[in-house]
């Protein structure tokens, strides 16, 4: 694993193996919202996936993992990732993938997220 000095530097570039993993997992997984004022990206998995949380954490500096957490017999973690880290490191390297080919429907709730929150690459 790599670590990241700050949010324009990473060993994540759009045809590595790391960056299809996280594609992958946001595009299965995914929620794209906010709380009205604030706009964020969600993963929330069982706890038995918390490598993968704790990898996640380590590739996209700023996010934030909580949990576990222990609800109505669920066991999961969730994996956030908002304001600085999101508008300086996330978003502008999902835009340099072909999203929007690979999977229209979450592309499309992604772009929804953006849209609401006024978000855009170097804004």
């Amino acid at each position: 694993m790599f670590h990241v000095k700050s949010y324009g530097e990473t060993a994540l570039d759009p045809g590595s193996f790391q960056m299809g993993v996280l594609l992958g997992v946001l595009i299965g997984e995914g929620h794209f919202g906010g709380d009205g004022k604030q706009p964020q990206v969600t993963l929330r998995m069982h706890s038995r996936h918390h490598g993968l949380f704790e990898w996640l954490t380590q590739q996209v500096p700023g996010s934030k993992l909580y949990g576990p957490y222990d609800h109505g017999g669920r066991h999961y973690y969730q994996w956030i990732v908002r304001g600085q880290a999101l508008r300086e490191f996330l978003i502008p390297l999902l835009e340099r993938l072909p999203w929007a080919q690979i999977d229209p429907p979450s592309y499309q709730r992604y772009r929804e997220m953006k849209a609401r929150y006024g978000l855009e690459v170097g804004s």
